[in-house]
């Protein structure tokens, strides 16, 4: 019965676009710019994947497995949004998600898809990730349309500008953010491809997170900070407001053009703070217990940093590219995201303009994560991660390539064909290489 259920949701979510695909869209007047003082939107996205066997020698309890049944996420999103007074807005959304990434979600430190949580379930359930009021002040400059879209309200804001955020959000819904690669809903679906791997950004099961952030734009250059609450010990559930464990994030974003083409450079730098264990601690632990290395048993207060570097520059009217480069304190265990020290990330996006397809866009990408010495020891000796853990390690970096073609179907519907070549999962040259094969359906309305 599970199968049948699982295999039903891709017809359902087909069935499910068509009605939506009709539905006019919530928002006009996007390019007017005119001030609209409430929106509702939405969206619907199904990912289906299926993996090539591999050769796997050993595997470990949280290995990608060897020979594995296709799997699907879907989620629906709804978002209101009110303004408030002028310049304030209040959004609420609420997602009612289904499904699981292969092995839920482990295996893989750039896991798959990007629209798996570590959290699945065969059936259905919903969720409230978000809920923010955002105050925008004019300073001075001209004054530009602003958009509406998903957690947007149209309206008009000044060149030079303050934009204050409170509640309820994802933190990379601000920071680290990439016109080509960023959305798995639109673009790549790789984990490392839409954010930088070695980001341990703070968030739940499920990526969101309270806090604060507040973005300074002057001319060509805007500064962001933000405070955010780490989950109560790494990788859990936030079920209350906390602040002992804690996330500092400050990003410079700098907009130079080449040849009349703009660009974005963006320098992040964050600094984790909670119970978090060393590695060498944790082998210690397991040398003295004759056990795998554990890091529960020796956490304590401590801290973790990173830097990223991001840019984007646009080449024609329809073409893109887009790099980062990312590294964290190794000596310590990842606390939110992934299981990433370094990480580099090159790719492109092609507009189908060039064959008569405007709404359509081809993307390719390469990745390579790497994990510390500390990490390598930790993992060769049977330790488990936030997604990974073979019990053995026969160290190598992990490499990925992603393509993806995104097929316009109608207005605000697109069928998107992805494939991810993974040498070396987990890190690991006796396992692998796996090919990932998937289908995203995405609308909005």
């Amino acid at each position: 019965m599970m199968t049948l259920i699982k295999k039903s949701v891709p017809v359902l979510a087909l069935g499910m676009a068509a009605m939506l695909s009709i539905v006019p869209v919530a928002y006009a007047d996007e390019e007017s710019g005119a001030q609209h003082d409430w929106a509702f939107n939405g969206q619907l996205t199904n990912i289906t994947q299926q993996r090539s066997d591999f050769s796997a020698p050993y595997s470990g309890a949280q290995s990608l497995r060897p020979h594995g049944p296709m799997e699907e996420t879907t989620d629906l999103t709804l978002m209101l949004g009110k303004q408030v007074w002028h310049g304030a807005e209040v959004w609420a959304t609420a997602e009612v998600d289904q499904g699981f990434g292969f092995g839920n979600t482990l295996g893989l430190a750039g896991f798959s898809n990007g629209g798996a949580y570590k959290v699945g379930s065969n059936t259905a359930y919903l969720r409230f990730p978000k809920v923010f009021l955002r105050q925008s002040v004019d300073l001075s400059g001209q004054s530009n349309a602003v958009a509406a879209g998903p957690n947007q309200l149209a309206g008009n804001l000044a060149a030079n500008n303050l934009v204050f955020t409170l509640g309820k959000f994802s933190v990379t819904d601000i920071f680290d953010t990439n016109s080509y690669a960023h959305d798995p809903r639109a673009d790549f679906l790789n984990w490392t491809v839409i954010d930088a791997g070695s980001y341990d950004y703070a968030a739940d099961s499920w990526g969101y997170t309270w806090g604060g952030a507040l973005e300074w734009t002057q001319d060509f250059w805007t500064l962001r900070g933000g405070f955010f609450q780490l989950s109560p010990k790494p990788n859990g559930k936030i079920v209350r407001v906390n602040f002992g464990e804690n996330s500092s994030n400050l990003e410079l974003e700098m907009r130079p053009s080449w040849s009349g083409h703009p660009g974005k450079i963006k320098l992040l730098a964050w600094l984790n703070q909670g119970n978090m264990a060393s590695y060498q601690d944790a082998l210690r632990y397991g040398q003295q217990n004759n056990s795998i290395p554990a890091v529960e048993p020796v956490r304590r207060y401590g801290s973790r940093s990173g830097v990223v570097v991001n840019m984007e520059q646009e080449l024609a009217s329809d073409v893109g590219v887009f790099a980062r480069a990312s590294a964290n304190r190794s000596d310590k265990e990842t606390y939110e995201f992934t299981d990433v020290n370094q990480s580099l990330s090159v790719g492109m996006m092609i507009l189908g303009d060039r064959w008569n397809r405007h709404e359509d866009i081809v993307g390719f990408a390469l990745v390579e994560n790497r994990i510390s010495s500390a990490a390598q020891n930790y993992f060769a000796a049977g330790g488990l991660g936030v997604l990974i853990g073979d019990g053995q390690l026969n160290y190598a970096p992990e490499k990925i390539i992603e393509i993806f073609y995104s097929l316009n179907i109608v207005a605000s519907t697109s069928l998107a064909f992805d494939y991810q070549h993974i040498t070396n999962p987990a890190y690991n040259q006796d396992r692998g290489p796996v090919s990932i094969y998937g289908i995203r359906l995405h609308v909005n309305f």
